[in-house]
């Protein structure tokens, strides 16, 4: 794992739209998630932040702790985990200058250090596809919910557009030079998340526009693609969708 710890030290703070800005500071932080909310503009309902007030919530992977704190500000008992020692020292940070309580440490989530049956939600978003047993995690988050509690998994969907985007154009993934990067389909997916027979799958992050490249390859993409893209028949491309999420909930008291 120390390479993959590494490799995040290195990168959890790597966001282009914000290089101009100090690392750490109040406003390197409010960029970073002005971006990922306008990029990711499914996530808020999809994870449902103000759910989940006075309740146990866990963030596994969770970074500069951007979604983290979202779920604090609205009132859960947040417990934030990652790999990387960097990322948890400036998840510290961006929940001080926001004020919210958290508990935040440094933590394998293939092997976590915390008691079963314990967390009403756990929020796995961005980091499945990063971990070399994607598995044990998931079954690590099942051991450690309540029965009766809920999880938002998420994965990398490889039949999607952007894939795609990939193959004949060369279009540059984020982090696909991580030392681990799964790709998955849906059936893929469904039977990674079979410790939750009770779960619904969904797909998002499809097409929008870009502001982080420039030049001709971006004017392409941003005024032909994408517009393309979205005035096709949703029943040729609802199955694309970038990002895969499994909204699931434990149903035994088995940890």
């Amino acid at each position: 794992m120390k390479n993959i710890s590494g490799y995040w030290d290195q990168n959890v703070s790597n966001w282009k739209v914000a290089n101009h800005l100090q690392i750490g500071t109040q406003a390197f932080f409010e960029e970073v998630e002005r971006y990922r909310f306008e990029k990711l503009d499914y996530l808020p309902a999809a994870a449902g932040f103000d759910r989940y007030c006075g309740r146990k919530v866990l963030d596994i992977g969770c970074g500069l702790g951007t979604d983290t704190s979202r779920f604090a500000s609205h009132g859960a008992d947040v417990t934030g985990i990652d790999i990387s020692p960097q990322a948890i020292a400036l998840a510290k940070e961006n929940f001080g200058w926001r004020r919210v309580p958290g508990q935040l440490l440094i933590m394998n989530g293939e092997t976590l250090d915390l008691p079963s049956n314990e967390f009403d939600f756990v929020y796995c978003h961005t980091v499945l596809h990063f971990t070399p047993s994607p598995g044990k995690m998931v079954r690590e988050i099942h051991r450690v919910l309540k029965p009766g509690g809920t999880a938002l998994l998420m994965a990398i969907n490889r039949r999607s557009w952007l894939y795609f985007l990939h193959r004949i154009a060369g279009v540059k993934i984020d982090y696909m030079d991580a030392p681990v990067f799964h790709k998955m389909d849906l059936r893929d997916f469904t039977e990674l998340t079979a410790p939750f027979p009770d779960k619904e799958i969904k797909l998002y992050r499809f097409p929008k526009r870009t502001e982080v490249h420039k030049g001709w390859k971006a004017a392409v993409y941003n005024t032909l693609f994408v517009d393309l893209f979205h005035a096709l028949p949703a029943r040729m491309t609802r199955n694309t969708g970038y990002h895969m999420l499994a909204f699931v909930r434990k149903t035994d008291s088995v940890g």
